[in-house]
């Protein structure tokens, strides 16, 4: 028995070192993602003491990669995609591009061959979506434009990485120049075309099928009340159908649970499978970080450190200067080119599993899976000075520089309201800040009574698209002066900010009180203290979520009740 305890020891000492080094990389404002692949390289093979057994650990990965992805598909949105296509699509496809062909160029100085260059150059080009939520959501700024643009180009960037995944084994052959001439059954066009005819398939199969039977399947489980029933339906669910797709349609793990949380997310009860399941999810993600670690060799710093500074200089610079031109090349805003930026300036579980299956399918040697993993865990530990830096590099470079200055005014033709705008909205009309559920809410109830107003909102796609309709709007952040500026807050009635957030909130009343000292300002809060502190303040009239829906259904009863208040109140026996 003490013989086969290989599994234990590898789960126990995976989780004992990986929480010791996360809990020390969180307290020096490090991701905690940076501690569990030290601790994957403290327990691998690569270094004295305790070794893991790799084989075990690589199957454990194997379960962290499905279970990552069923929660990449379950939180992926098509319509927050396709808030930002304009900018993620072109900007995530040539920046990959660009990244890509500078991983190749250094490939070949390293004397490697073109298919190996062409693996570890995308390993490189594909930023880490765990990363930068984390790194968005520390900062307060994962709703924002700013925020919304980062994650649907990194959401672009992971499904051309899925694409990548699907392709890479039957271009094996063509990749791997340095093996030896296999005969092939048939030829490598019809190899690719039954690849993408059996993914055709199963996605297929998944949009038809799996999005009744899931949802469906969900429903019978919760009906029984039992909350492990739920939970273990989630989990199977997920590994179910990646393991079903791997071998009924040859498509890897990774894009059959990617598909399967995408399917799941259909569902009424998506919230609910995506907190039951995100402790498992997170305990074997853990170990797909500290498995990755124990493929690091780290006398690769010291016997290769140019090659090492010139994977990081790829990543952090290559990419961000890259997605920095092609930002402003689409008229954004340099806060906005700056964000992005930054999000890019690191590479992370794509990047594994694309080396991994790389190195697997021999076409990356191991020196090149240690580079990507150097080049990761360095990237990942800079990455939130860089997001801190932005801030003081943006007033530096403004003060500094008349190019900046340029860049940073806002060009956009949907920043002001037409020459033809009628008056009414111009004179005595409602300034309405954000155009999201609340937003539209309010817009409707303003249409229903007949009372003008401009919608401000940050979203240049969205503003597009209310112009074609006919409204007035304009694109901007109305915590910027000149956006409210342009939506006529001068001679405006009301200022109703149907954003909850707290900071903005007060930038904007002050903006607009200064812009029309009389002017009505209303705000939305989901914080009962925000609520009171607004309140106190003065700022403007305070309405908390949870507050007013308790005020509407308790109405509801009143005036439900209302006929029985003589005494004859219904009986429930």
């Amino acid at each position: 028995m003490e013989h086969n305890l290989s599994l234990i020891t590898t789960i126990a000492a995976g989780f004992s070192v990986a929480l010791i080094l996360g809990f020390i990389a969180e307290r020096v404002k490090l991701p905690a993602l940076v501690g569990y692949l030290v601790a994957g390289i403290l327990i691998g093979p690569a270094t004295p003491g305790f070794v893991a057994d790799v084989h075990i650990a690589s199957q454990l990965s194997e379960i962290g990669v499905m279970l990552l992805m069923f929660g990449v598909g379950l939180h992926f949105s098509i319509n927050d995609l396709l808030a930002v296509k304009h900018i993620a699509v072109p900007g995530a496809v040539v920046q990959m591009g660009g990244a890509t062909a500078l991983g190749m160029s250094m490939a070949w100085w390293f004397g490697w061959s073109w298919g190996s260059g062409l693996i570890f150059g995308l390993s490189l080009s594909c930023a880490s979506t765990v990363v930068l939520l984390k790194a968005l959501e520390a900062r307060g700024v994962l709703q924002s434009m700013n925020g919304r643009i980062a994650m649907g180009w990194l959401v672009v960037e992971d499904l051309v990485c899925v694409l990548v995944l699907v392709l890479m084994p039957p271009l094996a052959g063509v990749l791997n120049s340095s093996a030896a001439p296999v005969a092939q059954s048939q030829p490598l066009w019809a190899t690719i075309a039954q690849t993408l005819l059996q993914v055709s398939a199963f996605i297929a199969l998944m949009l038809v099928v799996g999005r009744r039977a899931l949802p469906w399947l969900l429903w019978q489980v919760a009906r029984t009340g039992s909350r492990e029933l739920f939970t273990l339906s989630v989990v199977t669910t997920a590994i179910g159908i990646a393991y079903g797709a791997a071998e009924l349609f040859h498509v890897s793990f990774a894009l059959g649970a990617f598909f399967a949380g995408m399917v799941m997310r259909e569902s009424e009860f998506s919230h609910r499978a995506a907190q039951e399941s995100l402790p498992l999810q997170d305990a074997f993600s853990v170990l797909f970080f500290v498995s990755v670690g124990m493929l690091f060799d780290p006398t690769i710093l010291v016997q290769q450190p140019l090659h090492v500074l010139g994977v990081v200089a790829i990543i952090i610079f290559g990419k961000s200067l890259a997605a920095l031109a092609l930002v402003i090349a689409l008229r954004y805003p340099l806060n906005t080119a700056l964000t992005v930026a930054a999000s890019l300036a690191q590479i992370g579980e794509f990047s594994f599993i694309l080396a991994g299956l790389g190195l697997s399918l021999g076409l990356l040697p191991a020196a090149g899976v240690s580079l990507v993993l150097a080049g990761a865990l360095i990237s990942i530990a800079l990455n939130p000075f860089l997001f801190a830096a932005i801030a003081p590099f943006q007033r530096w470079l403004l003060a500094r520089s008349e190019l900046a200055r340029s860049l940073d005014r806002r060009q956009d033709p949907y920043a002001e309201l037409p020459i033809s705008t009628e008056r009414k909205y111009l004179e005595g009309q409602v300034v309405l800040v954000g155009y999201g559920r609340v937003g539209r809410r309010i817009a409707k109830a303003l249409d229903a009574r007949g009372i003008p107003y401009v919608v401000a909102e940050q979203n240049r796609e969205l503003v597009e698209e209310l112009r074609n309709k006919g409204m007035a709007a304009v694109s901007g952040d109305a915590t910027d002066p000149e956006a409210l500026i342009q939506a006529h807050i001068k001679d405006a009635a009301m200022l109703v900010v149907a954003t909850p957030d707290l900071l903005n909130i007060r930038q904007m009343a002050d903006t607009a009180r200064t812009l029309n000292p009389d002017i009505e300002i209303v705000l939305r809060t989901h914080s009962e203290d925000e609520s009171l502190l607004l309140s106190k303040e003065g700022i403007g009239t305070v309405f908390f979520s949870e507050e007013e829906l308790a005020k509407g259904m308790a109405s509801h009863v009143l005036e439900r009740f209302a006929p029985l208040q003589t005494g004859n109140v219904p009986s429930h026996d």
